[in-house]
C-alpha cells in the first residue's frame, strides 16, 4: 500500500475535502471549508488579484500540504492575467500528502483547470511552463528556508500554514520567522491563519508589522505581516484593544529555536519555562477581562 493511501478524505462544509494528520493529530484544514480557507485566508489577504497586474509574481508556500493554497493562488492570478509569470517555491515535509490529494482526485470538485500542474509538482517536484516555474522542496522547512534565503529568493506573497503552534512549534519560532521575513519582498505580504499571541510576537520580533485579517468560519481572525517600510494604498486592519493587550500576556512569549534544529518537545519546554518565570499578566486574567461571558478558547495560552 502506498503511503498516500493512509490519508482518508474528510468532507468540509464548503464541499471540499481535507485530510487528518496522524503525526500531528490535527486536520489540515478547518471543518468550515478547506477550499474557502485557501482563498479567504491566503490568496485574498496577500492581494494576489492586484499583484497579477504585474508581469511576474513570486510565491512562497510554507507547508504545501494538499496544495490548496498554491491552487487558489494560481487560479486567482491567472483569472486576472493569464499571461502573468508565476515563480513558486513550496516547502513540504511529507511528499505523500500532496500525492494523496491527487490520488484521491480532491480537485475534481473545484472544477480546477490546473490539476495537471499540481500533479506534476506532487510527483516530479518541479514544473516549468511558459508562465510558471514551480518547485516543491521536500524536507524540514527550517533547512529549506535557509537555502532559499541564501539564494536571495524574495516572495511577493508568503503563505505560512503549518499545523498549530502547540503541535508544530518548530515552524513558529522567532528564529524561523526571521528567516521567513528575509524571504519576503519589501512590498510583499505574509499571511497566516494564526492569531496566536506567540506567533504575532515572533513576527514583530522578526522586524515585521502585523494586522488582523477577517475571521473565516470562526471567531478568530488571521494575521498578515509586512515590512516596516511597506508602501501601498492597501490599508492594514489595526489590532483591536483586546489583541493589543493579548500581546502583553504570557501567551505572547514566543517559541525559540536558537540553532533551528531542536525537536518540538525541547522548544515547548523552553517556552513553558520562560512563561513560568515571566512577570507578564497571566493569559487567564486577560481572557476573563475580555471574554468572561463567551466560550473563548485560546489554543496557545
Amino acid at each position: 500500500m502506498a503511503d498516500f493511501d493512509l490519508f482518508v478524505p474528510q468532507p468540509t462544509a464548503d464541499g471540499s475535502f481535507t485530510f487528518t494528520s496522524q503525526e500531528f493529530g490535527e486536520d489540515f484544514h478547518s471543518h468550515y471549508g478547506a477550499k474557502q480557507e485557501s482563498f479567504l485566508k491566503f490568496a485574498e489577504p496577500t492581494r494576489l488579484a492586484a499583484r497579477a497586474q504585474k508581469p511576474v509574481v513570486r510565491l512562497l508556500d510554507i507547508c504545501y500540504g494538499l496544495g490548496y493554497n498554491t491552487a487558489a493562488a494560481l487560479q486567482t492570478i491567472w483569472d486576472v492575467n493569464p499571461n502573468c509569470y508565476v515563480e513558486l517555491m513550496a516547502l513540504e515535509l511529507n511528499p505523500s500528502v500532496p500525492q494523496a490529494a491527487i490520488a484521491h482526485q480532491l480537485f475534481n470538485n473545484w472544477d480546477y483547470k490546473y490539476t495537471d500542474i499540481l500533479h506534476q509538482l506532487a510527483f516530479k517536484y518541479e514544473v516549468q511552463q511558459q508562465y510558471l516555474k514551480a518547485k516543491l522542496i521536500i524536507g524540514d522547512a527550517r533547512d529549506s528556508i535557509q537555502l532559499l534565503q541564501q539564494q536571495g529568493f524574495l516572495a511577493d506573497a508568503i503563505f505560512l500554514d503549518p499545523f498549530s503552534p502547540p503541535q508544530c512549534p518548530q515552524l513558529w519560532t522567532v528564529e524561523f520567522l526571521k528567516q521567513v521575513s528575509l524571504c519576503l519582498h519589501s512590498d510583499g505580504i505574509l499571511a497566516t491563519y494564526s492569531c496566536a499571541a506567540s506567533v504575532r510576537t515572533a513576527l514583530l520580533t522578526a522586524g515585521l508589522k502585523i494586522a488582523s485579517t477577517p475571521p473565516v468560519g470562526r471567531r478568530s481572525p488571521g494575521t498578515i505581516a509586512v515590512h516596516q517600510g511597506y508602501c501601498s494604498t492597501f490599508t492594514l486592519n489595526l489590532l483591536s484593544q483586546s489583541e493589543i493587550e493579548h500581546l502583553q500576556t504570557r501567551a505572547a512569549i514566543p517559541y525559540r529555536d536558537p540553532q533551528l534544529k531542536d525537536p518540538a518537545r525541547v522548544i515547548l519546554l523552553r517556552r513553558q519555562q520562560e512563561q513560568q518565570a515571566s512577570s507578564l499578566e497571566p493569559t487567564s486574567r486577560w481572557r476573563k477581562r475580555w471574554f468572561a461571558n463567551q466560550d473563548f478558547r485560546e489554543a496557545d495560552s
